[in-house]
């Protein structure tokens, strides 16, 4: 019986904020996976080592969680004024699909320095000294990123003193600007409020009635307030993760607020567009004691927060879900504003399961709709691993 052998793909293995992914070049793609479709989608599953039912990926790149199961794809740019296309797919773990719909900002991070050391980048824009801004189109949802990487003797400088908490080792600090984070799509058509409300009374068959803030902002979001699911905000992953009850609640209530939101048009939809909407639940600052053992005093925070990525609790913060907690907490009135202390401000500090996390936004209100121009946070990238990934010939 004949097998077809693997083949070998120029890649790269890097950490950006608190993920990691498989960063790819398009041209390097297999000519079948250089477009959207199937075959693109059975490749990074198997590259990834997805489905896997033992959910451990064991036989691919991934981490067997969703901060480790992420792939990247760049190119130079075909948008004017900017450097690089960056498209990102969330790989499903125990599931045969990768999901397109939303941004990581974790791994925006680190597009910047792979774009520059990939020749993705026009050389007179980089220093040979300094910092390098590079101009990022996302293209899952039309808007644009600004990295700022810095150079020293002509490379991308990745060691440094910058600490990431969720990350164990300092690094080179990537600041990430994220412009008209509310654009649901190219032409910012989207609405960051799809509701209309800031805060909606949302009614969830088998789990209860309770407010809710539903914001379209860095990823679409939807908020809660800890007490009203029976949570402090002071959780970290094995008091969510271990509970199948748990876990359950939160989809449902994912499903639920996608369908208010407008994201999708019957519930079962969910099942697949496991990405977006993001669920997270918030709560007054607290003391307690982060999964580092590090300890959080409430003064050290605005607030508390905790969110699900792809079924779990996450074990730091996506970096779009702080995007859309920077840019809830700069409008009065909703919930993340009110678990903050209500005031105004244009900087959060939150405490999540690994620790805080500090994100600007400036928001405004004009001609009725509330209007955020960009979203600012400090995160940290650095390459793991540079070589080849190799997939069975007939996989995809």
């Amino acid at each position: 019986m004949a097998h077809a052998p693997q083949i070998r793909i120029p890649a790269t293995y890097m950490r950006g904020g608190t993920s990691k992914g498989v960063f790819f070049s398009l041209q390097d793609l297999p000519e079948t996976a250089q477009v959207p479709g199937p075959a693109r989608d059975a490749l990074l599953l198997r590259v990834i080592g997805s489905p896997d039912p033992y959910d451990k990926q064991i036989d691919g790149m991934g981490g067997a969680t969703s901060s480790t199961s992420k792939t990247v794809i760049l190119s130079k740019s075909i948008k004017a004024d900017h450097d690089v296309d960056y498209l990102f797919g969330q790989v499903s773990i125990d599931k045969p699909f990768v999901d397109w719909s939303g941004n990581c900002g974790n791994l925006s991070a680190a597009v910047g320095s792979f774009a520059i050391s990939n020749g993705l980048v026009d050389a007179s824009r980089i220093p040979h000294n300094g910092v390098a801004v590079v101009r990022v189109w996302q293209a899952n949802i039309g808007k644009t990123i600004i990295a700022h990487v810095p150079i020293t003797n002509g490379a991308v400088q990745e060691t440094g003193d910058f600490e990431l908490d969720g990350v164990t080792f300092p690094a080179a600090e990537v600041q990430v600007e994220f412009m008209d984070p509310a654009a649901e799509e190219e032409g910012g058509g989207g609405s960051m409020f799809p509701t209309g409300n800031l805060i909606d009374e949302l009614e969830v068959p088998g789990v209860g009635t309770f407010k809710a803030t539903m914001i379209n902002a860095g990823i679409p979001t939807i908020f809660v307030n800890a007490a009203d699911i029976g949570y402090t905000g002071t959780e970290l992953q094995g008091a969510i993760n271990s509970d199948p009850q748990a876990l359950q609640m939160f989809e449902t209530i994912r499903a639920y607020g996608a369908l208010r939101m407008g994201l999708i048009s019957h519930l079962e939809e969910a099942a697949k567009r496991q990405h977006t909407p993001k669920v997270a639940f918030v709560a007054r600052p607290a003391d307690y004691v982060a999964s580092s053992g590090k300890a959080i005093a409430a003064g050290d925070v605005d607030l508390l927060v905790r969110a699900l990525s792809m079924g779990k609790l996450h074990h730091a913060m996506m970096g779009t879900a702080a995007v859309a907690i920077g840019t809830a907490a700069a409008i009065s009135g909703t919930l993340v504003n009110l678990a903050a202390g209500g005031v105004e401000r244009n900087a959060v500090r939150f405490g999540h399961p690994s620790g805080t996390l500090r994100v600007g936004a400036e928001a405004s209100l004009e001609n009725g709709e509330w209007v955020v121009k960009k979203a600012i946070m400090s995160r940290s990238a650095r390459v793991l691993m540079e070589g080849f990934v190799r997939v069975p010939g007939d996989s995809f």
